[in-house]
């Protein structure tokens, strides 16, 4: 049976999770950037070599609350600060994709810095964090960048400069939180990606249930158009 070699993960349902556990949203975003070191491990014992987690939209930061964003920034800095020391043991090349443009100083600041310090020229897993990410606004700053090297626009030329490209397309998509739509998330390399939504919250989603998704994505037969 065949592993995925790129599996993607919209972690939905954080907000809704506070709600109904303890009335507020903001502590539901505490339990669900909990969840994360837990699913990364098990990604790393199945030797699945290509990640990528879709954190915060760019939709989100335009649309939310500003004590909710400044809620999830320093969530963010307080998680990247106390788990390097795991990212450099286990050689986990962690790299943040999606719109710098708005962003406060501050967080810019602290989102380039895993770029340059944590790289491994063999490494056990690439980590993409998409961060006010927005896929149609990738798109376009691919064309662009075909553009501005002479380049014809064709389906590779634009595929080689999306912010995706090193870990290839994901074989798959989980979604929790309910919802069955992507959310403008990889909507180019999503072509033939196998997508799972899962009614379970963000932070119910356990191990066992990536578990089950992995085998029952191991079982389906792919054509890619054949």
């Amino acid at each position: 049976m065949i592993s995925p070699n790129h599996v993607t993960i919209i972690m939905d349902g954080n907000g809704r999770w506070g709600v109904k556990n303890y009335n507020n949203r903001l502590i539901g975003h505490q339990y669900g950037i909990k969840n994360i070191k837990n699913i990364i491990n098990f990604f790393l014992l199945k030797k699945i070599k290509n990640v990528t987690l879709y954190a915060f939209s760019h939709d989100n930061f335009c649309k939310r609350k500003k004590k909710e964003i400044n809620n999830i920034f320093d969530l963010l800095e307080k998680y990247l600060g106390a788990n390097k020391n795991f990212f450099i043991e286990k050689k986990i090349n962690l790299n943040f994709i999606g719109e710098r443009k708005g962003l406060p100083s501050k967080i810019k600041k602290i989102i380039n810095q895993p770029q340059k310090g944590l790289k491994f020229s063999k490494s056990n897993l690439k980590l993409n964090i998409a961060f006010n990410y927005s896929s149609k606004l990738e798109i376009i700053a691919a064309i662009k960048q075909v553009l501005k090297k002479k380049n014809k626009i064709n389906i590779k030329n634009i595929s080689k400069n999306l912010y995706t490209w090193k870990s290839n397309d994901p074989d798959l998509i989980i979604r929790t939180g309910g919802h069955n739509r992507l959310s403008d998330f990889l909507l180019w390399q999503s072509a033939y990606t196998e997508i799972f939504f899962i009614k379970k919250l963000w932070p119910d989603f356990k191990v066992r249930d990536l578990n089950i998704i992995l085998k029952k994505y191991q079982k389906i037969t792919q054509n890619f158009g054949s």
